[in-house]
């Protein structure tokens, strides 16, 4: 396994910035997203793929979140009228990932009033298929608020679209009140991996206040057979309370221990 970071741990950056303080702090990659700050620009992505990614000159890039709305809410994998456009679209986001030799992609599954599990697991289908044609694997993060709320759920998920995995986040779970050993079950689907602490009701918590057991964590996704990208993901957003923590000294700690436990990174 190896440590990377998020791109979105640094709103107030720019992109260029944040990959300059990730590898001031040793990351070798950084996870890209559309939001948040330090982010990519979904314009020249659609219009230019490779050229977007030979902008970044180099930029070693471990993880896309890439959205289908403005934001959260209106992010439409689970809504049919959508599917045709998220296809169009998601062809280009793949050519512009093969480019920057990222390995996956994450999406999220959509919210309820969106079409729900079905319509969701339809247009994610459709979408992995693109994906694997381009030599990317498509994840999946569930979420609080979203409809892959608990591990079954999203088990069911997995079923019913072969060939996807999971941008596992235990830090949803934990804020929704599942204990560590219940989300566990989750590990061997894993395709990316987001690390924070977490507390049931707050979905990020300072490293001294939270349940989970990072060592433990690392012990069951090295058991499962992971070695893929762990990334640090603290946050300074306005979504779920999360205003409240010193992002650097938190990706710091986490970083550290992450080392200890034998990451690469």
């Amino acid at each position: 396994m190896k440590l990377t970071v998020t791109s979105w741990s640094f709103p107030a950056c720019t992109l260029e910035e944040a990959w300059a303080v990730a590898q001031a702090l040793g990351f070798r990659a950084m996870d890209l997203g559309l939001l948040h700050g330090a982010a990519l620009d979904r314009g020249r992505i659609i219009a230019d793929p490779e050229g977007a990614a030979a902008a970044l000159g180099g930029m070693a890039v471990s993880n896309l979140y890439w959205l289908f709305g403005a934001d959260i809410v209106e992010n439409a994998v689970s809504d049919p009228t959508a599917k045709a456009r998220n296809e169009a679209e998601f062809v280009r986001v793949c050519r512009f990932a093969e480019a920057l030799r990222c390995p996956t992609i994450f999406v999220l599954p959509g919210v309820s009033g969106q079409g729900g599990f079905t319509a969701a697991a339809d247009g994610l289908r459709s979408l992995e298929k693109i994906a694997r044609h381009h030599g990317v694997q498509l994840t999946v993060e569930p979420h609080v608020g979203g409809l892959l709320a608990s591990p079954a759920a999203t088990l069911d998920m997995l079923a019913a679209v072969p060939g996807l995995k999971l941008a596992l986040d235990y830090a949803h779970f934990t804020c929704m009140g599942y204990r560590q050993e219940e989300i566990d079950v989750l590990a061997p689907h894993a395709g990316h991996v987001h690390m924070r602490q977490a507390r049931p009701g707050a979905l990020q918590a300072k490293w001294g206040e939270g349940v989970l057991d990072f060592t433990a964590m690392v012990g069951v996704l090295r058991d499962a057979g992971y070695d893929g990208w762990l990334a640090v993901e603290y946050v300074h957003q306005g979504y779920m309370n999360t205003l409240f923590d010193d992002v650097l000294t938190e990706t710091i700690r986490m970083r550290d221990h992450l080392r200890g436990c034998g990451v690469s990174g």
